[in-house]
């Protein structure tokens, strides 16, 4: 089993210093990504753009200073004016400490409008959240903390470098739920020596601690990490993609039968707990990223599609492409992409229309209300319906 990820955080890579993007284009932006690029510690199987430091590092303080700057700038050039989802991720934003971070979002608050209906995550590690973090930056105007957990067995958090154990994922959970009812955690499957028994009982642990929304992804192996050098070492096997497509559907039982919903491939919510920034990144939603590593999207003036990475175009898809992308991306949510959507599609994307219902065919997507939607099997075969629809 493989699904593929073109946006969002999987994209995050780069060293450059912070900037913001230039020549932007008139489109606003709708979502905002902050980057925190520091941990405690990396873990074998991280290549996002992150270093490993401690608390005192007076880089952490210049950072903010610099991303406060940017937040600032940003407002005064109108970038912020229709963002209505911010999200802080990293990296380990928890990292930062309660000082650092109330500074980023008062800075926020100054800078746009954080009102009730502002989708505001926060991204957690157990071992740097505390009550006072919660409190402050709830209090603040985040409203939803997304937990990195990956697991709730002791073993298998060691085995992936984990700097909490389980006992601390618990407590912390409880410590957000003291707060707030939008509180997501972060599962992973596929970990070394894992088990079908653990992982259920890890899916167990998050719905006891009270989760409102669950992702689970499958354990990749990102080269240069240490835990591909382990692989081709052989001193560690790779994952068993047959083990994970049935650990995946064994998320899908388990959280299903909690009432939480399969929104989207790799994520489940009780209805209205859905990640609405997630959501604007397969809608084609422009969004602002700022941040060392932070990626962005926004159209030009000339309607072709930029990709940004540290402020610079990385990217540009012609509108017939972005088009493709979006039906592609789509096909990542339960509520996949209308019929309309596709036949409008077809003089800039010919033959689109035949490549999904070629799609039904080999079961990768159902057709019904007017709609075309993934099946179990089409999500479990996310390369092959993904790219049947991009290279069309």
């Amino acid at each position: 089993m493989a699904m593929t990820d073109r946006l969002g955080r999987e994209s995050q890579k780069g060293t450059s210093p912070l900037c913001l993007p230039s020549q932007l284009a008139p489109a606003a932006y709708g979502a905002l990504y902050l980057h925190i690029p520091f941990c405690a510690s990396r873990c074998g199987y991280c290549d996002f753009t992150t270093e490993a430091t401690s608390p005192g590092d007076p880089r952490l303080d210049a950072y903010v200073e610099r991303l406060v700057r940017d937040i600032r700038s940003a407002a005064r050039e109108g970038l912020l004016a229709q963002v209505t989802t911010v999200y802080i991720g990293g990296g380990t934003p928890s990292f930062l400490g309660s000082r650092r971070l109330v500074n980023l979002v008062y800075t926020l608050s100054l800078s746009m409008n954080l009102g009730s209906e502002t989708e505001f995550t926060l991204e957690a590690n157990p071992e740097s959240l505390t009550p006072a973090l919660v409190r402050d930056l709830y209090s603040l105007g985040v409203n939803r903390f997304s937990l990195g957990v990956q697991s709730f067995d002791d073993a298998e958090l060691a085995a992936l470098g984990r700097a909490h154990d389980a006992n601390a994922a618990r407590r912390a959970l409880a410590t957000i739920r003291e707060r707030a009812d939008n509180v997501s955690v972060d599962l992973m499957c596929g970990i070394p020596h894992q088990s079908t028994a653990s992982w259920q009982h890890s899916l167990s642990e998050a719905l006891r601690g009270g989760a409102s929304h669950v992702s689970v992804y499958p354990l990749t192996i990102e080269e240069a990490t240490p835990f591909a050098n382990a692989i081709a070492a052989g001193h560690q096997a790779p994952p068993d993609e047959d083990v994970q497509a049935q650990m995946m559907e064994a998320a899908a039982d388990v959280l299903g039968a909690a009432g939480l919903l399969r929104y989207e491939v790799a994520s489940y919510a009780h209805p209205g707990f859905e990640c609405r920034h997630n959501i604007a990144y397969w809608t084609g939603v422009p969004y602002l990223g700022l941040g060392r590593g932070a990626a962005g999207m926004r159209t030009a003036a000339d309607g072709m599609r930029e990709r940004l990475l540290d402020g610079e175009v990385t990217e540009r898809l012609t509108p017939a492409e972005a088009m493709r992308e979006d039906l592609m991306c789509g096909m990542r949510m339960s509520a996949g992409v209308l019929h309309d959507a596709v036949h409008a599609a077809e003089p800039l994307v010919p033959g689109i229309t035949e490549r999904f219902e070629e799609l039904v065919a080999l079961g990768l997507a159902a057709s019904a209300e007017g709609r075309y939607r993934p099946t179990s099997r089409g999500w479990l075969l996310g390369n092959e319906l993904y790219g049947r629809i991009w290279n069309c």
